[in-house]
């Protein structure tokens, strides 16, 4: 059985690290007083969007490197990544990165469960943590989020804000976790303007920018106004497509995933001007940092799943707010203290959003 529990706050694990990086050596102790290896080392294996993807890779790299920065790590020797350009890549990847001695590994996806569940079965003395899913096994610590959280708080962003009243969702592969993203992303738009319509949608791929930007021209030729992307690498192609369009003249917005993507839709830098309404942002980057951290001091959490939402501070909207109305922030507010009080449910799944609000 695998045991659950809930991320630490964004500000303690922040704190943590700063504390350790002050205390000048690189040893640590665990809490029984066992001085563990001080060097350490740590990697991760990305799925094929890599890590300069603007999105769920990066933010996963963003943390392993700060996680070095404040452990006084050498990058590609005390941490690192291995690059997958395509899933056959996956599970040598992981091989790969047991064989060469790392301490810890990241898996970076779902789309990666199986080939570490059976890298982890194999290589039994192996320490992973796996980003998105979940392995029931005893050396793998599952790190999960609660999207559809933060999916609902800019969803309430675009239902408030949209002048069409038609708003899209593209996703990258259709799959429990971004239904998690398309379902409260819905149940936002509908629960701040239940005269709207959605229009979901699937690239069936997290890496293909030219599909992105096919599906975006249908949405916003339909009437869409507005677009969430939870696709990866393919919702570069979104944020092309608005660009294009608000050249033009057209008034289109793009919703980032994962990290603030603001910088992805700038289309006049002169004056930092952007399509990007707002962003889910999903702090993959602290995940990473506080297992790390946690590892390294001796307390492997594996066996655990690891669960991030609104209320620890793992998932919300992103800090970037000059296209978002006072109307939408105070609403956003709102409804975030009524679903850290439990006083919303927010929908993950399809059955769960037929009958949200009923």
């Amino acid at each position: 059985m695998v045991k659950k529990r809930y991320g630490f706050m964004l500000s303690m694990v922040l704190a943590a690290g700063t504390l350790l990086s002050a205390c000048g050596g690189s040893d640590t102790t665990s809490g029984d007083g066992e001085k563990k290896d001080d060097k350490f080392k740590v990697a991760m294996v990305t799925d094929t969007g890599g890590i300069d993807d603007q999105s769920f890779n990066q933010s996963a790299w963003e943390g392993l490197k700060e996680f070095g920065k404040e452990n006084g790590l050498e990058e590609k020797k005390g941490y690192n990544y291995l690059q997958s350009d395509n899933q056959s890549e996956y599970r040598p990847n992981l091989n790969n990165a047991i064989r060469q001695g790392y301490d810890l590994v990241f898996g970076i996806g779902f789309l990666m469960t199986e080939d570490i569940k059976k890298v982890a079965e194999q290589q039994k003395d192996g320490q992973f943590a796996l980003v998105d899913s979940v392995v029931e096994l005893d050396n793998v610590a599952s790190i999960t989020f609660k999207e559809h959280q933060g999916s609902f708080l800019v969803g309430l962003v675009a239902g408030l804000q949209t002048k069409t009243n038609k708003i899209g969702f593209i996703g990258g592969v259709e799959s429990a976790l971004i239904k998690k993203f398309e379902n409260g992303f819905k149940a936002g738009v509908l629960t701040a303007n239940p005269n709207a319509e959605i229009f979901p949608q699937y690239a069936g791929d997290f890496n293909d920018a030219a599909k992105g930007t096919a599906i975006a021209s249908t949405l916003y030729g339909k009437g869409a106004d507005i677009i969430y992307h939870a696709a990866g690498g393919t919702g570069a192609g979104v944020f092309t497509e608005a660009i294009n369009r608000k050249k033009n003249g057209e008034d289109v917005w793009v919703i980032g995933v994962d990290r603030d993507q603001f910088a992805e839709g700038v289309y006049d830098k002169a004056n930092n001007k952007s399509v990007t309404l707002t962003s889910m942002v999903k702090r993959v980057d602290t995940a990473v940092f506080q297992v790390s951290k946690q590892t390294k001091e001796g307390n492997f959490p594996g066996g655990e799943i690891i669960e991030f939402g609104l209320e620890e501070e793992g998932v919300g909207i992103a800090p970037t707010k000059d296209n978002v109305s006072e109307d939408a922030l105070k609403m956003v507010d709102e409804y975030k203290e009524k679903i850290i009080a439990g006083e919303i449910e927010v929908p993950k799944t399809d059955e769960e959003f037929t009958s949200f609000g009923k």
